[in-house]
């Protein structure tokens, strides 16, 4: 893997390519004795802010979906089949848990599970302390009724590398908890249909009254898109170049026709930015609980509804041409009507903006710094109606991207500095109601390689969403995100682990209120020390 010189001093973080759920601490509440003056060779075990799964209050069945040990990068096979006690597939929730523990040392390293070629989780690991680590992950996967009420083969990997140097084994255990409906607790809307988008050329079904598709986009498996948002354009003396510079967008095209775009998220590894003393403890926003874009492509239901094979495809707008370092790994949603054999309709408009990504460099004077300063922009608004068993229904998509930033090295790179902002809005009018998110994505870092070969980074990282349903002009949901994290470490590099010398201090905030939260508001914060929780407040 190449890479830049600060980021290179931890070697390859060879990202394999294929939530964490508040992770309760292993080791109790933050203690009152004082944290350790730096750290030793074990920690607190992975946790991060965010609110546990909901789940009903009903009877439950529980299902083992894969139980396996990773050392290399062959899969774990096995076959599911759906628990018989808690319905036969209205179920009012099912909650994915992936239990990991892992020791030794050893890089982070993407996975990916999944159930009859529907990918329903994408994951990354933390790096494990010498004594040990446990981690929990969690994930609503109701939404995936259709697949998990068939039995389905089961698919798992998280590719690793075991040898005398990087000896740790990654041990996980994979169960599905199903929920029963009953009572006052019924089961909720979900996809009629889904269809992993393995091959381009699909054939949908012909009453589909909406189509939604997700895309688990990351960019990993080592090399420079795994630090996409820090490229430079060619020719800028820099270790990690792209023809454009950094700027990226997701696109879903049907038919060769762009139907959707999407900011893809800067997500931050546990080995991220040189460091990985920032994140043993509290990882950045995502980085466990890879969260899939989402399109609505109700507007192209008509067109693919006439019986035959349409070509989906998902690509990576400034991506150099031929260079992989992305995965994008697909899933439709689909709603029929029931009452139809056929919905029919059409695709009434198409707009969209001349797409900008461009980044210009300024050469460092004597002594000082370079300079890329980058900005991208794409707007795409596309409606269309469909006739369905109740009547037409008119779906319109609007959506528009934005991103800044300024990146500054100096020579040799021992200075390396990034502040970036992302904004992806989005407009979805079906019918009568109209839903409108604001997403936005933040990230301000430094990383020094100063004397002694003392490395530093200071980090800030954000993800926050507004999100707002109006039906008949009148607000009837609305739901706000704002997930940040922010870090400072430091050690020796160049040296072996015990002579690092390592502190950091992490805080990781998570707010979230509406109607996606228990009770209307949940805000909860984890700050560390050298490894130790010092701070768990949750404040609603």
């Amino acid at each position: 893997m190449r890479r830049h010189r600060i980021t290179g001093l931890l070697g390859a973080i060879a990202l394999a390519a294929g939530t964490l759920a508040a992770a309760g601490p292993a080791h109790g509440l933050p203690r009152a004795d004082p944290p350790p003056a730096e750290f030793g060779t074990d920690w607190h075990d992975p946790l991060t802010a965010a609110p546990p799964v909901a789940r009903p209050p009903t009877r439950s069945c529980q299902v083992t979906l894969a139980e396996a040990q990773f050392r290399d990068f062959t899969p774990y096979r096995g076959d599911y089949a759906p628990p018989a006690a808690c319905g036969a597939a209205d179920w009012a929730a099912v909650v994915l848990r992936l239990d990991g523990k892992v020791k030794g040392r050893q890089y982070d390293r993407l996975g990916h599970l999944s159930l009859g070629g529907v990918e329903i989780l994408r994951t990354s690991t933390p790096q494990p302390s010498p004594d040990g680590i446990t981690w929990s992950v969690e994930k609503d996967v109701t939404r995936y009724r259709d697949t998990l009420a068939r039995p389905q083969p089961v698919e798992m990997l998280i590719g690793n590398v075991v040898d005398d140097t990087y000896t740790g084994v990654i041990d996980v255990k994979v169960t599905l908890t199903f929920y029963a409906a009953e009572g006052r607790t019924r089961a909720p809307d979900t996809p009629d249909r889904v269809l992993p988008l393995t091959h381009p050329l699909i054939t949908t079904p012909r009453n589909t009254e909406r189509l939604l598709a997700e895309v688990y986009a990351t960019g990993s498996g080592g090399g420079c898109e795994e630090y996409w948002y820090m490229t430079t354009p060619a020719g800028a003396p820099y270790s990690c170049t792209a023809d454009g510079g950094p700027h990226r967008e997701v696109r879903v095209s049907v038919d060769g026709r762009l139907a959707g775009i999407a900011a893809p998220f800067p997500t931050v590894w546990t080995g991220g930015w040189s460091n990985p003393f920032l994140w043993y403890v509290t990882p950045g926003p995502r980085a466990f609980d890879v969260q899939p874009i989402r399109y609505d492509l109700t507007p192209y239901a008509a067109l693919l509804n006439d019986g035959r094979p349409h070509r989906i495809e998902v690509t990576v707008a400034g991506l150099p041409a031929g260079q992989s370092g992305w995965s994008t790994p697909t899933n439709l949603l689909l709603w029929q009507d029931e009452a139809r054999q056929v919905v029919t309709g059409a695709l009434t408009r198409h707009e969209e903006s001349d797409p900008s990504g461009h980044s210009r460099w300024t050469p460092a004077g004597p002594g000082g710094q370079h300079r890329v300063d980058t900005e991208g922009a794409h707007r795409l608004t596309v409606a269309g109606y469909l006739n369905t068993s109740r009547g037409r229904v008119d779906t319109t998509v609007t959506r528009s991207v934005h991103h800044t930033s300024a990146h500054r090295w100096t020579e040799g790179e021992s200075l390396d500095a990034l502040t970036a902002t992302w904004t992806d809005e989005e407009s979805v009018t079906h019918g009568p109601t109209n839903t409108r998110t604001d997403r936005t994505y933040t990230m301000d870092g430094e990383t020094t390689l100063g004397a002694g070969d003392r490395l530093r980074t200071v980090l800030s990282l954000g993800d926050r969403a507004d999100t707002v349903t109006l039906r008949g002009g009148r607000t009837v949901d609305a739901s706000r995100l704002d997930d940040r994290y922010t870090g400072d470490a430091t050690y020796t590099a160049n040296v072996p682990r015990d002579q690092r010398h390592a502190v950091a201090t992490t805080s990781a905030r998570h707010r979230l209120y509406g109607s996606q939260a228990p009770g209307g508001c949940y805000d909860r914060t984890v700050g560390t020390t050298q490894g130790t929780v010092t701070v768990d407040r949750r404040r609603c």
